[in-house]
């Protein structure tokens, strides 16, 4: 796709978000089966549901500007294997929890600056309702980001450091 106007811009941005979700959908229970701490399980399957809800943000984003294009987002593809990695590493209980846990802040990040970069971009195309979903969702993934650090900091990582 050429990025001639600011519009190809934001299409190539909802493409790459749209199929990083996806990827999302598929990867997440996975990473909470490898979870011991049920706090954390509990919350990657919550946000496992809530990205599905973004996967349907970004239906309607697509279908109410014509969006149809679709590519793969090698960003998420690249911190997804990074997590297939830290699942398949020996090791079990708390150190796991904590490196789940660095490696699910690692996507909620990418994600956090890919959502605020769309959005930005939708409102200065004055796409308000595309903007105000974007803007919803970029709200839930700090709110997850936010959630991962409490759970680490409450007691996963004390009780890695213990082993």
């Amino acid at each position: 796709m050429a990025l001639a106007t600011l519009n190809d811009v934001f299409t190539e941005q909802i493409e790459d978000l749209y199929s990083a979700e996806q990827q999302l959908v598929s990867a997440l229970p996975k990473m909470a089966r490898a979870a011991a701490d049920e706090e954390l399980r509990n919350a990657i399957e919550t946000h496992l549901e809530q990205t599905r809800g973004h996967v349907e943000r970004l239906e309607q984003i697509r279908g109410d500007l014509g969006i149809e294009g679709s590519k793969q987002c090698k960003g998420m593809q690249g911190l997804l294997a990074e997590g297939e990695e830290v699942i398949s590493e020996p090791g079990s209980g708390a150190p796991k929890d904590a490196a789940i846990i660095a490696a699910a802040q690692r996507v909620e990040h990418y994600e956090i600056a890919a959502y605020g970069a769309a959005r930005s971009v939708a409102k200065e195309l004055g796409h308000e309702d595309a903007g105000r979903l974007l803007n919803e969702t970029l709200d839930e993934e700090s709110e997850a980001d936010e959630l991962l650090t409490r759970i680490a900091t409450s007691g996963v990582n004390s009780a890695a450091k213990r082993g």
